[in-house]
């Protein structure tokens, strides 16, 4: 299980937390790591790997050098995004599809249907899998990166076949599918939030809620949240 955590977007409570929320809900035998270029803050007995400083990217851009079939070789790897919450088990994302390269359908399902565009909060592959991803991306990244809104975009346009989406049901967007895009207010900061707390509406299926966008975790008003996230 991997995460990245780059700069200041994210403090070192949300890797502690993803920690802690993935030990809860996995009980497979199984290894988390934190790749990142900053381990202050980050608990002891969570496993860091250092972020290449020599290559120019940023934030999401790293995500690509998941795909490199030498980072952990001869494994399953879950990235997890790590703006999320864990609230059920998820065992089912290693035995899901073993064969397959598995990842979100794109939350705009909600409004569009039959939607094919890639969200990236959370992706599992075999080491090799998808290789292209890296290897492209590891040849002109400065101009990809210019090319393309964000990681999702350029493992979709690299990623042709051998894929499969994930179940909707069992990774939902917090803010649309599961408060159904509530009314928002902003903040003195400028930071959105609900105008009012509320209950989302959570699916049997469902273990993990994926946040975009305001509110992330830390900041949702909801009680929900606030008991879950940790």
């Amino acid at each position: 299980v991997v995460c990245l955590k780059y700069g200041n977007k994210y403090g070192p409570e949300y890797v502690n937390k993803l920690h802690s929320m993935v030990s809860r809900n996995l009980t497979l035998d199984h290894e988390f790591i934190c790749f990142t270029e900053n381990t202050s803050g980050i608990n002891k007995d969570i496993k860091t790997q250092p972020l290449p400083s020599d290559l120019g990217l940023t934030g999401w851009w790293f995500k690509p050098l998941f795909f490199n079939p030498d980072l952990i070789p001869d494994s399953s790897i879950l990235y997890l995004d790590l703006d999320l919450i864990i609230f059920r088990n998820i065992d089912n994302l290693f035995a899901y599809k073993p064969e397959k390269f598995c990842i979100i359908r794109d939350f705009n399902r909600y409004v569009i249907k039959n939607y094919s565009k890639f969200n990236s909060s959370v992706f599992r592959l075999e080491s090799g899998q998808q290789s292209q991803v890296y290897y492209e991306f590891m040849k002109n990244s400065q101009s990809i990166s210019r090319r393309f809104a964000g990681d999702q975009d350029w493992i979709r346009h690299a990623v042709k076949t051998n894929y499969e989406y994930w179940p909707d049901e069992w990774i939902q967007s917090y803010k649309w599918e599961m408060r159904n895009k509530p009314r928002m207010t902003k903040d003195s900061s400028g930071r959105r939030n609900w105008h009012e707390p509320g209950e989302p509406v959570i699916k049997p299926e469902t273990s993990i809620a994926v946040f975009h966008g305001d509110p992330n975790p830390s900041t949702c008003i909801d009680p929900w949240c606030k008991k879950h996230w940790g």
